[in-house]
């Protein structure tokens, strides 16, 4: 038991430094192509942080989403955030390779490499944290508090509070003599 949760753990940080080293040479590879889409409508000051702009909030997002996992928490709105901006970085990139299917393919790899990578790192967290016992979204009202069966409820003679025998034997069934065809 010892060795597989051992074997575990390695493969989880394993991951992790695999999704790291992507993550950065996405983010190098995208670099050049993210300035030079923003250049001919940005101060050359902003172009140099352009890539910020774009991987910016897909790093908080990704910090979010990793907290979350560890918490074992959703983080749908994180989700959205990292898709979105992964969607716009392989955008501005395929926009700015040449019109081949091999540029546009090899412009795309990067960030959907980093967004892959990451995707399988949140998986390794949540797989190597043991599950928590839900709690129940209805609760249960205490014992004292449940409702008595339906025979308890009833006073003598099986009549519900507030009936009198003989509004139950009228409501009940009809009499023999009268048929129903």
């Amino acid at each position: 038991m010892a060795l597989l949760r051992t074997g575990s753990l390695f493969t989880a940080v394993l991951v992790a430094a695999i999704a790291a080293v992507v993550s950065i040479l996405s983010g190098l590879a995208i670099c050049g192509a993210l300035r030079h889409s923003a250049a001919p409508h940005t101060a050359r000051q902003v172009v140099i942080w352009w890539p910020l702009l774009v991987y910016g909030p897909w790093t908080v997002a990704s910090l979010s989403i990793l907290r979350s996992a560890l918490h074992q928490r959703r983080a749908l709105h994180s989700w959205s955030i990292v898709l979105l901006f992964s969607t716009l970085a392989t955008l501005l990139c395929v926009a700015q390779a040449p019109r081949t299917i091999a540029a546009g393919a090899a412009s795309a790899l990067p960030a959907i490499a980093a967004l892959a990578c990451f995707q399988q790192l949140v998986r390794q967290i949540t797989l190597t944290r043991p599950l928590r016992q839900a709690t129940p979204r209805h609760r249960h009202p205490a014992p004292a508090q449940r409702r008595a069966p339906a025979a308890d409820r009833h006073g003598p003679d099986n009549i519900p509070p507030g009936y009198t025998g003989s509004d139950i034997r009228a409501v009940r069934s009809p009499s023999p003599s009268h048929r129903f065809e």
